[in-house]
């Protein structure tokens, strides 16, 4: 009979210990912390305790009205609806003077203007946009930004962040007994611990703010070639998880700086150097503040009253490649943190750092003669610039402030170069025809013409190739009878590294495993070579790999920094403010769009936080974690459908099998196999109907340990073919998922096996009642599942990856009914292409016809750190 019992034979540890060193050590990244405080000193002392602050409206809460200066609730709506949703001043103006409109709302105003007058008479946390003038070689440019410290002070000061706020460094560890490191928020790694100890020794009890600075210069229109040039702020006291989330705005626009591109200038070399001495410039006079306040301190509240000694210092610059060697003052082709000669980047070997004395010895020449300042510069390796911004800067190394990237470094670097490398190594129609066949899957993107005919890839499209890029080429033959073994290692290694690189907590140890897989990929890279794709592998973003693992170390882990976040920002505080314009002298009218939208939001933050009675700001850094780990559907997506149905429609063929054989094992748990298929076949099942459901969702984050990776849902769906509401034939989808057997492992694919769900469904309540008869808890919602063979012992060697075939006894698949408790996540699988044999694979048909397939590790993060 084809069908099992989840009474299958177990996978022993000994069987499964594929990666188990890396399981190991990851599963110490989850487990408890241990905590060693800084003592040194008084870091973080308190001065004084005052009155926390209330948002600074009580002028306009009179007569008990929370929403003034306006009349209403309605008025306030009104107000706020028009001005975060962006219609133009006239549309405003139109809409308001509508006959009756306004005053059948009881709105207090009727024109824009009017509007705007409101909304400029509420008070702001935020300081205002001044405009400044810096003059660069007779070259007069205008820069608009604000005071660096009130915009601290509105980051540190925010009641809603004063229950997260960090005050003093800290020292983690996954062992009693200190001997690993572990690495996460800015305050767990080097930088902080070092600033903190120089600073108590000079005068104890300051609190350490780290600045972190971001530039991005960026299109503000499709054509016309329009730029803005946005500074943004935050500070590294406020977690992680605030600051990467927009919503929350932990993130201020300091500053607009100039994008006048000099183009009356006919020397290309004038020009750059003027550009360069202009961001400098404008940087410094910005940054100006920090200097004293970074060395003797100021005090300053957090949202309780709490005063301390706190000392804003410069720790991190977060921002692309061009961006780096401007800061730095770096040549184009060389690293902004380290010596290496240009035609040795693509070497796996460090260079010392940047000696920082030497540089700012260099650049103190410029009282100088200038052929003397000019040579002092080009002899240490930098830029001649007239005093960089960074120079007068207390406990501030430039070198080390360069933070790894993500976004720019990884994902539109070297995921982007290997991208293209293996479309120059392969047939462009193989690789789109491969990409049209992969199943779905809820993590993983279709690509339904493929990956060769896309052009300006984003990010967050090349993040979606590298869940796909392995299993692309896992069995595709390389030209002249080359082996494919080294291209497969490399693509596996650079793989490793980006979603290693994006862990949102390290280790001593894991920071081994990320050296590793960089020297997988310099041990394999020479492929392309051979194949004639390139010459060499002098690329500065592969060098720049080489200081990850020290930048985690000093800094914190790479998503304190990742540019997606201020990229994201670029829509509302470049984009959608140079859209609010006339697009004539817009910078003016960029900076008192922003400053309006800004008093909207906090006077809305005001309001809500008074209508809940004025409580405190609690766990907004931390997800909802839901009630139950699976949640379905208030009903079902079809009732009573019957097992012929089932069987037919759904290809769940041994449907009132399998139900007999799970009630069999319900009632009686200590039977054999052979017992239980006895009892299964004698008993007679009093309904021919069930409720079916066509998705489940998972949620994979942990009620107890630390994540690894984001608490996401995951969907799984089993549904047939069906027509859609045009008409259109939708093909069936059933996915494939993890089903633990009972005794799994929390990391690790031991204890697994895999299985493609048929059908999810509910049994009829008195239905139930009648056959369950035992005290055992009766689940709420089964599965029908097909079994996929059981995991091998170690994944390939070469991919990594862990290959799978269907269960299949004298043609039949074998199946089972389990509880819908036993999934524990979807999984995607590849199929090996090389099997295919004259057949047409699709997405929708690619699960029923390949014979072999391979576990995808990369479908997301949850999966990489649990199915390898």
């Amino acid at each position: 009979m084809p069908f099992s019992s989840d009474t299958d034979e177990p996978l022993s540890t000994t069987e499964v210990q594929g990666n188990v060193g890396r399981n190991l050590i990851e599963a110490k990244l989850r487990q408890k912390i241990y905590v060693e405080h800084f003592t040194a000193g008084n870091a973080g002392a308190v001065l004084e305790n005052e009155e926390a602050g209330n948002f600074g409206y009580t002028a306009h809460a009179n007569d008990g009205n929370v929403y003034g200066p306006f009349t209403s609730a309605l008025d306030w709506e009104v107000a706020k609806w028009i001005k975060l949703q962006g219609p133009s001043s006239n549309a405003c103006t139109e809409l308001l003077q509508i006959p009756g409109f306004a005053q059948k709302l009881g709105l207090s105003y009727d024109t824009s203007n009017r509007l705007n007058i409101l909304v400029d008479a509420l008070p702001s946390l935020r300081p205002r946009f001044k405009r400044g003038k810096v003059t660069v070689q007779d070259e007069t440019f205008y820069v608009y930004f604000r005071d660096i410290i009130p915009c601290v002070q509105a980051l540190y000061g925010h009641a809603k962040f004063a229950a997260h706020l960090i005050f003093k460094p800290e020292r983690h560890y996954a062992d009693p007994d200190h001997t690993i490191r572990m690495y996460s928020e800015m305050h767990t790694g080097k930088w902080w611990w070092s600033i903190q100890s120089q600073l108590e020794q000079d005068s104890p009890g300051a609190t350490v703010i780290p600045i972190i600075i971001s530039t991005d210069k960026t299109q503000v229109t499709t054509w016309g070639g329009k730029q803005a040039y946005p500074v943004y702020m935050t500070i590294g006291n406020i977690p992680k998880d605030i600051r990467r989330k927009p919503s929350h705005g932990s993130q201020i626009l300091l500053a607009y700086l100039p994008t006048d591109k000099l183009e009356h200038l006919s020397n290309a070399s004038a020009r750059r150097r003027i550009l360069l001495n202009i961001m400098h410039k404008c940087l410094k006079d910005i940054l100006a503040p920090l200097r004293d306040a970074g060395e003797v301190g100021i005090p300053m509240a957090s949202g309780d009253g709490i005063v301390r000694r706190c000392h804003p210092i410069f720790a991190a610059d977060a921002c692309d490649y061009l961006e780096q060697i401007a800061t730095v003052g770096c040549k184009m082709g060389e690293c902004p943190t380290c010596q290496v000669p240009p035609h040795n980047l693509g070497d796996n070997k460090k260079y010392p750092l940047r000696e920082l004395e030497k540089i700012l010895d260099a650049l103190h020449t410029i009282d100088t003669e200038p052929e003397h300042f000019l040579q002092a510069c080009k002899n240490i390796g930098i830029k001649p610039i007239i005093h960089p911004f960074w120079e007068d800067l207390p406990y501030c190394d430039i070198h080390l402030c360069i933070t790894s990237d993500i976004l720019h470094q990884l994902l539109q670097g070297l995921i982007k170069h290997l991208t293209n490398w293996i479309k120059s190594a392969f047939d462009d129609h193989e690789l789109d025809a491969r990409c049209q066949a992969l199943p779905p899957n809820s993590h993983v993107r279709q690509f339904f013409k493929g990956i060769t005919p896309l052009s300006k890839i984003t990010g967050h499209e090349h993040h979606d190739i590298a869940r796909i890029l392995l299993g692309l080429i896992i069995d595709m033959k390389l030209p002249d009878g080359l082996s494919n073994i080294k291209l497969l290692k490399a693509t596996r290694a650079m793989l490793d590294f980006l979603y290693l690189a994006e862990y949102p907590v390290h280790s001593t140890e894991s920071l081994g495993l990320l050296q590793d897989a960089l020297d997988r990929f310099h041990e394999n890279k020479d492929i392309f070579v051979q194949l004639g794709i390139r010459k060499d592998f002098n690329l500065p973003k592969l060098h720049f790999l080489m200081h990850y693992m020290d930048s985690i170390k000093w800094l914190g882990t790479l998503d304190n920094f990742n540019t997606e976040y201020t990229e994201r920002l670029h829509i509302d505080f470049a984009k959608d403010a140079y859209a609010a314009t006339n697009h004539k002298d817009e910078l003016p009218q960029m900076t008192l769009w922003l400053e309006r939208k800004e008093k909207v939001l906090q006077f809305h933050e005001y309001i809500t936080w008074h209508l809940k009675g004025r409580q405190s700001y609690d766990n907004i850094s931390h997800a909802t974690i839901p009630s139950s780990r699976i949640s379905m559907t208030k009903h079902p997506s079809q009732r009573n459908v019957s097992f012929d149905t089932l069987q037919d429609k759904y290809g769940a063929m041994y449907i009132e099998d399998a139900i007999a054989l799970y009630v069999a094992e319900h009632e009686n748990p200590n039977a054999s196999l052979d017992e239980l298929k006895t009892i299964a076949q004698s008993t007679k099942l009093p309904f021919s109907k069930v409720h079916v459901f066509h998705k489940a969702k998972f949620w994979l984050g942990h009620f107890e340990q630390h994540p690894l990776s984001a608490n996401e849902f995951d969907i799984v769906y089993a549904k047939p073919k069906r027509k859609n509401s045009k008409g259109d034939m939708v093909p069936s989808r059933f996915d494939t998922v993890l089903v633990n057997q009972g005794h799994a492992t929390s990391v690790g694919i031991a204890g697994h096996r895999a299985a493609q769900v048929r059908a999810i469904f509910q049994i009829p309540h008195q239905a139930a009642q009648q056959i369950y008869k035992s005290h055992i808890p009766i689940p709420r919602y089964y599965a029908y599942v097909e079994w996929f063979s059981k995991f091998e012992s170690m994944p390939n060697p070469y991919h990594g990856l862990y290959s799978l075939k269907r269960t299949i006894i004298k043609d039949d698949r074998i199946a089972a009914v389990i509880p819908i408790g036993y999934i524990q996540r979807s999984i995607h699988l590849f199929p090996a292409f090389d099997t295919n044999i004259g057949q047409i694979w699709k997405a929708s048909n690619v699960l029923e016809k390949c014979d072999l397939f391979y576990l995808n590790c990369f479908s997301d993060r949850h999966a990489y750190h649990h199915l390898t």
